[in-house]
């Protein structure tokens, strides 16, 4: 066994999730219920918790005017900027824009880049991706777009070789996923940042469902738009955008004429909300002071806490794969993705599958009749139903973990599954 994989073992090893659990108000109050569809929202640590309520006693009134509670607004969306911009390793916090989710943002940066496509009218698109991530980009063949596929292989990745060939001097933009929000697979999105750059092209990444489970870097990715919804990253319902200041810039969008028509002001219309937003903070917080744990003793940035909680993170996860893989195997399932135990480093804990003569709908009731939350059918990904070929009425099952997910949940999972699958043989 190499030193790598030793270093995460030790890491999986000595991750305190029973005691992170107590951190997280959900998991206590519902002691008896296992969460399962975290790829359809996290909870949240008390911390959060406390931000949220805090903001709307203290801070509950309109950014920009000289008294105590509206400069507390301003705190509280200056601290985030500098928080979140620490956690996707942004180059300057002007770059991190608030907002409402990220479907639209994605839809605020395609109107934009509709405008700027003049000869570079080709945006390359995926078949693994959410919807949000697909029709947002087709909807501007409108203004003279060419939608190109990059289209997923049978072992369920993207590959960049197959994007090679796409990439011409036509191309305006490629948009992917990070890591796909269904069936878990990573996507190496440094090539990706490579490949396009070289070719003068963007890109956009849907960083959504990768927030939770690794480490975000925008500078080592290379990439040009990204964006999160806190939903997933222990934080209340929101979203944000990470631009290239100068990308931000450049990019046409609409503002009221008093608004200074620079980043993240020209980029935050409207008023959005400012409670979440705080939310959002403290979720980063509570990552940092998971990552000091692992560090040793001396002085360290934000950003080296938040790298080594999501190493952290990560390493643990991967022991939840495998088990995971394990019982779905054993129960026979078909698994869509990378499914083989030795290759979860591939994949996040995210796992779509059905069972050989049951419906996704029946098992997934199933379950949650016995207490285990679950998600069955179309995911948002019709055109991946279609590529795995499902129904869209059908679909299939996914289940989905994070950090504070335990092995003995998955235990409790295998005899659940085996009773329902028993019962109806």
């Amino acid at each position: 066994m190499n030193t790598h994989v030793t270093a995460g073992d030790n890491l999986a090893k000595a991750f305190p999730v029973d005691e992170l659990r107590l951190k997280f108000p959900a998991l206590q109050k519902y002691k008896d219920f296992i969460f399962f569809e975290n790829a359809g929202g996290a909870q949240v640590p008390q911390a959060v918790v406390d931000a949220v309520a805090a903001h709307l006693v203290d801070c509950n009134v309109q950014r920009m005017a000289p008294y105590l509670h509206s400069q507390g607004v301003d705190r509280t969306i200056s601290e985030a900027r500098v928080s979140v911009g620490l956690l996707v390793n942004a180059y300057r916090p002007e770059e991190i824009s608030f907002g409402l989710n990220a479907t639209s943002f994605i839809r605020l940066v395609s109107l934009g880049i509709a405008k700027m496509l003049q000869e570079r009218n080709e945006i390359i698109v995926t078949d693994m991706d959410h919807d949000a991530d697909i029709a947002t980009w087709m909807a501007l063949e409108a203004d003279g777009a060419r939608i190109v596929w990059w289209k997923m292989r049978e072992d369920g990745m993207l590959h960049t070789d197959d994007l090679k060939p796409l990439l011409n001097d036509k191309t305006r933009l490629v948009a992917c996923t990070v890591t796909a929000h269904s069936i878990g697979t990573i996507v190496d999105v440094a090539t990706v940042g490579k490949l396009a750059h070289a070719a003068g092209a963007e890109v956009f990444l849907d960083c959504v469902h990768y927030g939770p489970h690794a480490l975000i870097d925008v500078q080592a990715w290379d990439c040009d738009y990204l964006v999160c919804s806190g939903y997933k990253n222990f934080s209340p319902h929101m979203g944000f955008l990470w631009g290239r200041y100068d990308a931000l810039v450049k990019l046409p969008t609409f503002k009221e004429d008093f608004i200074p028509d620079v980043p993240p002001y020209k980029i935050e219309v409207g008023t959005f909300t400012y409670e979440n937003v705080a939310g959002m903070n403290a979720a980063v917080l509570y990552l940092e002071e998971l990552g000091r744990r692992f560090l040793p003793e001396g002085e360290h940035s934000r950003r080296d806490a938040l790298a080594a909680a999501m190493g952290a993170i990560r390493a643990y996860e991967q022991t939840l794969s495998k088990k995971m893989l394990s019982v779905l195997k054993k129960h026979g399932a078909t698994i869509y993705g990378v499914s083989d135990e030795a290759q979860v480093e591939k994949r996040v804990p995210t796992i779509c599958f059905n069972i050989p003569g049951l419906t996704p709908q029946y098992l997934s009731s199933e379950l949650g009749k016995n207490s285990i939350g679950s998600r069955d059918g179309h995911m948002f990904a019709p055109r991946l139903m279609k590529r795995l070929g499902l129904t869209m009425e059908t679909g299939c099952m996914r289940v989905s973990m994070v950090h504070y997910n335990k092995a003995e949940e998955i235990d409790r999972f295998d005899t659940v599954l085996g009773e329902i699958i028993a019962k109806t043989r």
